[in-house]
């Protein structure tokens, strides 16, 4: 399996999941330094990794690493997942071009580059493509509006291609993680303002109707799930697991019924 952004955090969590298993790994993203620490991490006794540093914004680049995969695993790969990602709080009026751009730019041309890169290469029939979501797909939130136009469209991209790939054989999905535990994204995009300690804003916590925060593990099982057989008839879904959060985002829960 190949993951783009596979080097930290949910995507790392992923990787190791998939290699736990036994499958080979590939992986990318833009560090030099994380792609060989990844590389190190997934290679054991029962499988092998393969890593190249490229930004997924860089079509010809990733296309390239894309293919050197591809050889090392054997000749094709039966699992793509995208989950390079950009992010940042500002709000609309103060938003530059380029700073819209950029974030647009890693998370919804980089999963079409990711796509397009792949596409030659998956099993036919039985190719799974997974994107990696957010939230912000379909719940507006303030001082997010580039992540929030990015998300969406990676969600209508993966309906697009289950529409267009399904003929081939091959499946397209999205998941998207709620707020997950001890990740970059919880503890920069929900700090809480008047904690200097750099932790997780705790009003995060009270949004969420399971009563606590996901883990890593709980991304990676759903990652499995819609790679195996047992999900060979769910294709063009958007997944939430986020504890129930749902289309309306984190909105304060009820009170549990005595």
């Amino acid at each position: 399996m190949f993951i783009a952004g596979g080097t930290s955090g949910i995507n790392l969590g992923i990787a190791k999941a998939f290699a736990s298993c036994g499958s080979v790994v590939g992986v990318v993203s833009r560090s030099e330094e994380k792609v060989a620490a990844a590389v190190g991490d997934l290679s054991n006794g029962s499988s092998q990794a393969f890593g190249v540093a490229v930004d997924v914004r860089e079509e010809a680049a990733l296309t390239d690493a894309v293919a050197r995969f591809a050889e090392f695993a054997g000749g094709t790969i039966n699992i793509a997942i995208s989950g390079a990602a950009g992010n940042f709080l500002c709000p609309a009026k103060e938003l530059s071009a380029n700073g819209f751009k950029t974030v647009v730019d890693i998370d919804l041309l980089g999963s079409f580059n990711v796509a397009k890169a792949v596409y030659p290469h998956l099993e036919r029939p039985g190719g799974v493509l997974l994107n990696i979501s957010a939230p912000q797909a379909y719940a507006p939130t303030p001082n997010q509006v580039h992540a929030c136009a990015a998300k969406a469209g990676v969600d209508q991209l993966s309906r697009v291609l289950a529409l267009e790939w399904g003929p081939e054989g091959v499946r397209v999905n999205s998941i998207v993680p709620g707020a997950i535990a001890n990740t970059e994204g919880l503890a920069r995009l929900a700090k809480d303002p008047d904690d200097d300690s750099g932790g997780a804003d705790s009003r995060v916590l009270s949004t969420i109707p399971l009563g606590r925060h996901g883990e890593v593990e709980d991304i990676a099982a759903m990652a499995l799930f819609l790679s195996s057989d047992a999900a060979s008839y769910v294709s063009g879904a958007v997944i939430p697991v986020d504890g129930g959060w749902g289309p309306s985002g984190p909105v304060p829960r009820r009170q549990s019924i005595a």
